[in-house]
Parts: structure tokens; sequence; C-alpha cells
């Protein structure tokens, strides 16, 4: 970080609003783009008889298999993702 005296904060930058909103009056297509490419959810899955960890986006597409639990968490967060447990 430069500590120069003449560097000045960026006054340009775009000021977000936030929003409220209640997420039980959301329409189904509505509550599965929102966070969709935040939000992942990992779930326990059986494949071919092994038993593994699915990782799906907020949507419900599938993104990803893992051996255990933590690797998949790992791998969420890693893609900058919050996850979620599926029971």
């Amino acid at each position: 970080m430069n500590m120069n005296s003449n560097d000045q904060p960026d006054v340009t930058a775009p000021v977000q609003e936030v929003v409220a909103f209640d997420v039980r009056h959301l329409s189904e297509q509505q509550l599965a783009a929102l966070g969709v490419s935040h939000i992942a959810y990992v779930k326990p899955v059986m494949v071919n008889g092994i038993p593994g960890f699915a990782i799906h986006a907020a949507d419900g597409t599938p993104m990803a298999v893992a051996g255990n639990r933590e690797v998949a968490l790992a791998a969420v967060v890693q893609h900058e993702m919050v996850a979620f447990s599926v029971h």
C-alpha cells in the first residue's frame, strides 16, 4: 500500500444501495436466482455405490462430487461461494 500524502480516496466509486425484501414473497424463479453465483449446497450422495458429497449451485445445477464433506466445503470456499448443508 502506498502511503503518499497525495493519495486521495476514490470519490467517483458508485454507492451501492441496500434493498430489504421479504423472501417469503418471491416467486420460485426469483428464489432460484437469488444468490445463484454465490451460494452452493452440499449434500451426501451415493455414486456407483460409493458415498460422497455433491456440490450444487443454488439453482440446483450439479457442480462437483467430493469424497468427503470437508473437501466439498473447501472447494466451495475456494470458489468464493458460501456453502449450506442439505440433509
